[in-house]
Parts: C-alpha cells; sequence; structure tokens
C-alpha cells in the first residue's frame, strides 16, 4: 500500500501548505492548519457529468435553447435567482448564524408543489417538524425529511426516492467516507460538494446548499466551492431589526443586482412587496438631522431614512460613526463640507444611522447624508415631503446619478414633493408630478434646502 499524501490546509480560507505553520499567510489567522489526506483510493472512479460522447462544434452551429426554470412560491427568491430555479443548478446560501437561512428553505420546502428532499445533518427530524408547524398551517405531503451526515447514504436515498428539489442544510456537516478526515474540513467540503454537483447535473435536479461562514463574514470552507456552484446567495441583515435582505454574490443563470428582501416574524420570513413604505417612519413632528435617500438596489427603486446627529465634542477627539453607512465615505463628506463649503465640523461629534438595519454602498446617498448633517448641524428640520438622490464629489460637486428616472417616479409614487438631483443628469423630457431640484455644488444646495 503506498504511503499517503498529507498536506496542511488552513480551515479558515482554505489555503494549502507543504508544512504545518502557526499563521495562515494567506489570512493572517492563528492556529487554524489542520493535516489532511490529499491522495485517496485510486480505486474510486468518480462517473463524467454527461454520459453522452462529446466532440467538437463550431459556436455558430450551437442551438441555444432558454433554461427551463421552476417558479417558486417566493416572489422575492425568484427575483434574486433571474426568474425561478434552474433545473440541474447548484445554489449555495450562506450568512449568519440565526439569520433565517434554514427557515427561508423550510418555508420553501412547505409551499413548493413538488417532492422535496430536504436533508438536515444539525436537527432532528422533530425538530424540524416543530419548527414546520410554526411557519405555516400548509404542509406538503411530498416532502421527505432525512437526518444524515453521511454523503453516500444520501446520495443513494436521493437517487433511490427520486425528487424535483433537494434541499441539503448543511454542506459543513456531511462527510465523505473516500477522505481521512472530520466534517467541515477543506477536502471533505471539497469532495462532498463536487459529488453532489454530479448528481445534480446528471439527474436535471436543483439542489440548494446551506453555507456556514467564518467571522469575517466568507463562506467557511475553500474558495473553490463558490467557483464550482452556479449561484452563490448571502443572506444578511442586523439580527437585532427585523429585515433581511437576500443578495446574489453570483448567478450563472441572471443578474447579480437584484435583492429580496424579508421581515422576520414569529411565523418565519414574510416577503416585503414595497419596502419604502415600512422603512420610512411616519414622523408626528419634523426633527432636525432627518432626510430621505432615493436609492436603487439592483433595478428596484428603495426610500431609505437618514438620521445625523452632529453635537460639540465632549472629549479632545470627535468621534464618527455610522450605521448602515461607509464609515470612510462619512469621513470624506465630512472633509468636502468643510474644505469646499466652509462648515467648520472637524471639532464636532457626528453620528450616521441607516434606519431599519439595512446596509448599502448606493454613492447616491451622499446628498441625503450631507443633507441630515447640515440640518443636524444648524438645528433646522428638513421638511417630510423632500428627498434626495445625488453623489458628491472631492470637489463639491454635485455628479449625476444611475437610473435618475426610477428613483424620481419613485419618490412621486410615494407622495413626496420635491426631489433633489444634480443638474448633469439628463432627464426625460415627460412632466413628472414631482417638483425637480437641479443643484451643481454643495453651496447652492445648501442655499435651495434652507
Amino acid at each position: 500500500m503506498a504511503k499517503l499524501k498529507t498536506a496542511y490546509f488552513c480551515q479558515n480560507c482554505g489555503t494549502q501548505y507543504p508544512q504545518w505553520l502557526g499563521q495562515c499567510k494567506s489570512c493572517g489567522e492563528w492556529n487554524t492548519l489542520v493535516e489532511e489526506v490529499v491522495e485517496k483510493t485510486t480505486s474510486h472512479k468518480t462517473p463524467p457529468f454527461s454520459k453522452t460522447k462529446q466532440h467538437v462544434i463550431n459556436i455558430v452551429e450551437v442551438e441555444t435553447n432558454e433554461e427551463p426554470r421552476i417558479k417558486t412560491p417566493s416572489e422575492e427568491l425568484n427575483r434574486v435567482l433571474g426568474g425561478g430555479i434552474v433545473l440541474g443548478s447548484v445554489t449555495l446560501i450562506g450568512g449568519e448564524p440565526g439569520i433565517g437561512k434554514s427557515t427561508l428553505l423550510l418555508q420553501l420546502a412547505l409551499k413548493m408543489k413538488k417532492k422535496v428532499f430536504y436533508v438536515s445533518g444539525e436537527e432532528s427530524a422533530s425538530q424540524i417538524k416543530m419548527r414546520a408547524d410554526r411557519l405555516t398551517d400548509i404542509q406538503n405531503p411530498n416532502c421527505f425529511l432525512y437526518t444524515e451526515t453521511s454523503l453516500e447514504k444520501i446520495l443513494h436515498e436521493a437517487k433511490k426516492l427520486e425528487p424535483d428539489f433537494v434541499i441539503i442544510d448543511s454542506i459543513q456537516t456531511l462527510q465523505s467516507q473516500l477522505i481521512e478526515s472530520s466534517p467541515g474540513t477543506v477536502s471533505q467540503i471539497r469532495e462532498c460538494s463536487n459529488e453532489i454537483i454530479k448528481y445534480a447535473k446528471e439527474n436535471s435536479i436543483p439542489v440548494f446548499l446551506v453555507g456556514h461562514i467564518t467571522k469575517d463574514g466568507q463562506i467557511a470552507g475553500p474558495k473553490v466551492l463558490e467557483h464550482m456552484v452556479d449561484v452563490v446567495l448571502n443572506f444578511d441583515g442586523d439580527r437585532n431589526h427585523l429585515f433581511r435582505l437576500l443578495r446574489a454574490n453570483k448567478n450563472r443563470f441572471g443578474s447579480t443586482s437584484e435583492i429580496g428582501i424579508y421581515e422576520m416574524i414569529s411565523q418565519g420570513l414574510k416577503e416585503i412587496k414595497n419596502p419604502s413604505e415600512i422603512l420610512i417612519t411616519k414622523k408626528f413632528e419634523e426633527l432636525s438631522g432627518n432626510s430621505v435617500a432615493v436609492t436603487i438596489e439592483g433595478n428596484r427603486p428603495m426610500l431609505l431614512e437618514i438620521q445625523a446627529l452632529v453635537s460639540t465634542a465632549v472629549y479632545g477627539t470627535p468621534q464618527r460613526s455610522s450605521t448602515g453607512f461607509d464609515s470612510k465615505r462619512l469621513n470624506m463628506l465630512l472633509a468636502v463640507l468643510e474644505k469646499r463649503a466652509g462648515f467648520q465640523l472637524g471639532a464636532k461629534d457626528v453620528f450616521l444611522n441607516i434606519t431599519g438595519g439595512i446596509k448599502t454602498d448606493d454613492p447616491a446617498l451622499d446628498l441625503a447624508v450631507v443633507a441630515s448633517i447640515l440640518s443636524s448641524n444648524e438645528d433646522i428640520a428638513i421638511s417630510e415631503h423632500y428627498c434626495f438622490a445625488g453623489e458628491i464629489g472631492l470637489s463639491g460637486e454635485i455628479r449625476p446619478i444611475a437610473q435618475a428616472e426610477q428613483r424620481i417616479t419613485e419618490a412621486e409614487k410615494l407622495g413626496y414633493e420635491k426631489i433633489f438631483v444634480s443638474n448633469l443628469n439628463k432627464l426625460p423630457k415627460k412632466k413628472f408630478g414631482i417638483k425637480i431640484e437641479e443643484v451643481s455644488k454643495i453651496e447652492d444646495f445648501h442655499e435651495r434646502l434652507f
């Protein structure tokens, strides 16, 4: 018998080393290298994806057919996936512990009018049934549970059951007998994922995999896992807030710019059809430091409430704190206000918050952020009928934004009377029911706002 070949893998990022090191040079983590077998027995031969013989073909001769999709009961999930689940696709969904990954997929399994094979390596069948009773009154008689971690047994049962849809919770709990290492290690995740993908492609059965994440927010295991699957979804949101955002980091069958929004309630996850109406609070009295930004997530316009608090620094060093907004961009905007517009904010504390626990990196939030800061600094309330959409450059100019017409239409639909945008935006000639205030510089914007 040949000597087993081993190597050391980082359990945080998956980097391979020939010998043990105290610190991973790739991700900088300490004591994460574990020895694993990298050569398995040669008797195991994996079948190819396709059983038909392939031949060379000119790209002009290739016939294109639209991929058949399975529509799910969740419109938000269909939106993120690009119209539904593609047959034979493998989708990986990751997120923080307790964010709702298993709840989302269990709701999907219970509401789908298909034969579903639900595999759990983390919960017993009775625990899953208790959660299912809490989530919905509708039970899918074709939903079959299997609590197992052995990959060979799972694939054997799946081939015998012949389901229309497979859910595996989670990929880090599976273990193949061909690899001599514990579940969750890099080689186990790679081998199990490879076999599951082959099963999905050969049988044209869509598979959903749940993936754990590291403390840095990356999906645990080798990076090759994300390259192997067809779709990578990220389910995030603040556990202290009700809202959850489903984003596509990778999608071979659709756009990665769409998002789905859910609200966590006692009966599970509820879809949010119009997030703007929920995220904007109805104020009983006008307060300084509040403004409304018109942002775009994918192709969906959404209004967010921005709150700012500017106060004199009690201690020597002024504080800069932001929730849901990039703190470095906040520092840049404060520097632009001080340098270009002459506002003395260097000795003041500045706190910024996007309500609802939403995180976004749309540059069009800049104008609303500046409006909130100026409002709080001068203690003058902004009218609740005003909204803002504009990017601010380093010279204090207000730059044009993408999809301006969609933003204006959304603000008009929700009853706002005036929207501030850049005068460089090429707006359509059609008439809007909302007044469009075009501004070019921060100084000009400050004069028109107050």
